[in-house]
Order: structure tokens, then sequence, then C-alpha cells
């Protein structure tokens, strides 16, 4: 039977792993906060340097969010379905978003000013897409094209499928009318017998 003084020896011992334990997750604490701090850090430098085109953005557009998120991977939102963040190497900014077909990146690079480009891009596209949908229609790109030609094209298309409405119409008519012709003759075969026998009783 072991005494009390093997149990104390054990105990100290489990104490010991705690505090090692403890340690551990205190180190790795650490390093997340460090990644994190950095991280932002690099953020909030692309964030100042895209101000001015944030400042640039009709007041009147709120679907734009230019914030920079905190949590385990802080990310920089352009608007809801994309935002910058940092790869894995703690140095490249990669730009994303979110589509139908999953998440594509549509700039990666070390230096802020490819992806600040591409960002202002970004928000351009996004500006004259709202503005085109509040003047109610598509403009041209070249200057002096008719946008008549769509409709030009409508009258012929109608016209088209008219004739294939009515086509069909006739073809269906033909197709009982030759149905009942068939029904007929198959009729005459199978009773001439019978018309011949009331044909020659209807003669005086």
């Amino acid at each position: 039977m072991k005494d009390a003084g093997e149990r104390i020896d054990q105990s100290k011992k489990l104490s010991d792993a705690i505090r090692d334990v403890k340690n551990a997750f205190a180190d790795r604490d650490d390093v997340v906060v460090d990644m994190r701090e950095a991280h932002r850090m690099r953020l909030d430098l692309l964030a100042a340097e895209l101000a001015p085109v944030f400042a640039d953005v009709p007041t009147d557009m709120d679907n734009f969010d230019f914030v920079v998120s905190s949590g385990l991977q802080p990310r920089l939102w352009i608007d809801a379905v994309s935002h910058v963040a940092m790869g894995r190497d703690r140095r490249t900014y990669r730009f994303l978003k979110d589509t139908r077909i999953g998440r594509v990146v549509l700039a990666e690079s070390t230096e802020t000013k490819p992806v600040v480009d591409q960002v202002t891009r970004y928000v351009a596209e996004r500006v004259v897409e709202r503005q085109r949908m509040m003047e109610g229609g598509v403009e041209p790109a070249v200057a002096g094209m008719k946008r008549a030609g769509v409709l030009e094209a409508e009258p012929p298309l109608r016209l088209a499928t008219r004739s294939k409405g009515w086509s069909a119409f006739l073809s269906g008519l033909g197709l009982i009318a030759a149905g009942a012709l068939v029904g007929l003759a198959v009729s005459v075969v199978l009773f001439w017998d019978r018309i011949v026998a009331m044909a020659l009783s209807l003669r005086p």
C-alpha cells in the first residue's frame, strides 16, 4: 500500500503538468494575438491607402463597408461579398470575392499597389453598375450605336413564332383528317356487305 508521501508527490507531478499545459496555451495565445495584430496593422495601412477612394464614393451608396473587422483573422471589408485578408505568410494581401461558384481571388500580392488598384477598379465597377441601374437601362458602349437594333428584331421574331403556331395547328388538323379518312376506309371494308345489301334494298 502506498503511503501519503507518494500520493503527494504524484499530485505535485500533476500540478507541474497543468502548469506546463497552461504555459503552452499562453504561448500559443500570444502567437495568435501577435499574428492578429500584425494582420490588422497591415490591413490598416492598406485601408489608409484606399481612404481617398472610399471618400470619393457617393454618399447615397450604402452597400460598401470599408471597415477592418476584428477577430481571429482580421479582414478589410469592401462590401458584403468582397474583402481583403492576409495570407498565411502574413505578408500577402488577398482580395477575395464570394460568388455563386465559390470564393475567387481578384488580386493577390505582397505589394499594396496591385491590390489597391484592383479594389479601386472593383469599387468603380459597382458605382457604374448602380448608376446605370438608376438610369433605367444599359447604354451603348460605343457612341452613336443604336439601341433600336434589339427592338427591330422583335417583329420578325413574333412573326416567326406565329407562323410556327399556325403550322403546328394546321399539321394537327391534317393528322385528324387523315385519321378520320383511314377510319372511314376501314369501316367501309368491314361493313361492305351490309352496305351493298342496304343499297339493294333501297332500290325500287
